[in-house]
């Protein structure tokens, strides 16, 4: 097939609000090859989304193109589907250390989201992808490299590691795409990126896609592409009609019990903190209470990154407890609800973390919690991010809390990590541990009944020493021996507490969520006096 590469003259925006507004109805209208189009029918993809209508004439064209369109919007097949169609039809040969495209993304998880999508759409045409990024060993990545590989999606320190060290070579770079630039330069990856894309032929197509465009994305924009053509499917703070939004306010004691009957509800979850060690803090203390999470931030390793992640795909795990690294092209389907268990701390946060529901036209919930101390920040945020929540005062026994996340609650018991397998399982139930003899030390990892409210160690405990690790615990909880992902916990009733209380003598406490009903509001006013107790 010919391609037309002879760029436009003068900048050209189309506002997009629907598919039907194009005129355009079928990705076979729009240019995408046969093959292509039957992998996307495959997947239930048949009508493009705005960003997808809007763009891919020009993009299909060779043209450079700049890319608006919020988190959901279809924006990786509004490049993957034009770069894989110009590779396939160029004629030329994909060469040791030499790729012939190149996609920059901000995180990891963001480049393996993409090479997944990617790898059906390639497969056909005969091409060949891979990821590079670090938090892994670079030598799958370097003999990749070497055998040669048409497409690289990458995270910039990486790549620019292995450009350093004469691994690979973007002299033969045909199609550059930088995906949510707007984080790498809120990340700080500008430089980077610069000193990427100069490596790059000029006379390559660049394509930028970014739910915002300001100023740092137009450093890059007047910098690298030629003459682009601009597409905004969307208003910046256009709000989602799918999706609904309420701010809690609630007194800190209630910010836990509430957070737990989310959670315990059907469906999938995600719930966002500001601090890592928060996000951590929260896993345990939900799994704890018999609600299966994991958590993903950045002082995970790669592999506990993708082990947690795909737990929440699989279905092991209901709820996923992130920092912002997740606010950023992470995609699970059927996410229904996202809650800000830490409002974030400005108005583009919002929108990209709550766009992990409501994605693709499905419907979605966002629910704020807020405490005193909050409200004007609060309120300030969702002026800037251009929405009007519903407020509501509350606690854990409101039934709002039934309306917003309908269903009956469940607490089928928290998710410990195998140490062999790194398979996540249920955690069994701990057995009520022996204080040591009169006169005996503890073992190491044992807790002493006496000092240390009376619990033994749980699975997890048994995880961190078959690791070499104490594993003790604290207040009653064991730690899992700091692992990040080995959670030490319980099924509800076990006697222990989520907030790692327990009263003296290794007397048993329920935290009221074992009977499925009204498990919340019990778990507050318990979880409050077991904490009491167990200090």
């Amino acid at each position: 097939m010919s391609v037309d590469t002879t760029p436009l003259t003068t900048p050209v925006t189309t506002p997009v609000t629907t598919p039907a507004s194009t005129g355009t109805s079928t990705f076979d209208a729009l240019g995408v090859p046969a093959a292509l189009t039957k992998v996307l029918a495959a997947s239930g993809i048949t009508v493009p989304t705005p960003i997808q209508a809007a763009t891919l004439p020009d993009s299909m064209a060779g043209r450079d193109v700049l890319g608006r369109g919020r988190t959901g919007s279809g924006k990786t097949y509004a490049f993957l589907l034009p770069m894989l169609t110009r590779l396939a039809a160029s004629g030329t040969q994909r060469r040791p250390q030499r790729p012939r495209a190149l996609v920059l993304a901000p995180t990891r998880e963001l480049a393996l989201q993409i090479d997944t999508a990617l790898a059906p759409l390639a497969r056909p045409l005969g091409l060949t992808s891979q990821t590079v990024f670090g938090g892994v060993g670079q030598n799958p990545q370097v003999t990749a490299l070497r055998r040669g590989v048409d497409v690289v999606v990458a995270c910039p320190g990486r790549l620019e590691d292995l450009i350093g060290q004469g691994h690979v070579n973007l002299d033969s770079i045909e199609v550059t795409v930088l995906d949510e630039a707007d984080h790498m330069a809120d990340l700080g990856f500008l430089p980077g990126v610069r000193r990427i894309m100069e490596r790059t032929p000029s006379t390559g197509q660049r394509m930028l896609f970014s739910a915002t465009l300001d100023a740092g994305v137009n450093v890059l924009v007047k910098r690298f592409l030629s003459n682009p053509v601009t597409h905004e499917a969307d208003s910046a703070q256009s709000p989602v009609d799918t999706m609904a939004h309420h701010v809690f306010h609630v007194h800190k004691d209630d910010r836990l019990p509430v957070l737990l009957d989310l959670t315990a509800a059907p469906g999938r979850t995600v719930v966002f903190t500001r601090t890592k060690h928060g996000a951590k803090k929260l896993a345990k203390q939900l799994n704890a209470s018999g609600v299966p999470a994991v958590e993903l931030h950045g002082n995970l390793s790669q592999g506990a990154r993708t082990r947690n992640l795909d737990a929440f795909h699989g279905g092991a795990a209901t709820t996923l407890v992130a920092t912002d690294i997740a606010a950023r092209g992470i995609h699970v389907d059927d996410v229904g609800l996202v809650v800000h268990a830490d409002p974030p701390v400005e108005h583009k946060a919002y929108l990209h973390r709550s766009g992990r529901t409501a994605r693709a036209g499905a419907a979605g919930t966002v629910v704020t919690l807020m405490t005193a101390d909050q409200v004007a920040d609060v309120r300030d945020l969702t002026r800037k991010a251009g929405i009007r929540p519903t407020t509501t005062r509350l606690d854990a026994s409101h039934p709002l809390l039934r309306e917003v996340a309908p269903g009956q609650r469940t607490f089928p018991g928290g998710l410990i990590l195998d140490a062999q397998a790194g398979q996540p399982e249920r955690a069994k139930q701990p057995r009520q541990a022996r204080g040591p003899k009169q006169g005996q030390q503890p073992k190491q990892g044992q807790q002493g009944g006496s000092r240390r409210a009376g619990t033994s160690a749980s699975a997890g405990q048994d995880v961190a020493r078959s690791r070499g690790r104490s594993g003790r615990g604290r207040n009653g909880a064991a730690t899992g021996g700091g692992s990040s992902t080995a959670y030490s916990t319980s099924t509800p009733g076990s006697g222990q507490k989520s907030g790692g209380g327990q009263r003296p003598g290794g007397a048993r406490t329920s935290n009221g969520a074992g009977n499925g009903t009204g498990g919340a509001a019990a778990f507050s006013a318990r979880s409050r006096a077991g904490s009491r107790g167990g200090r």
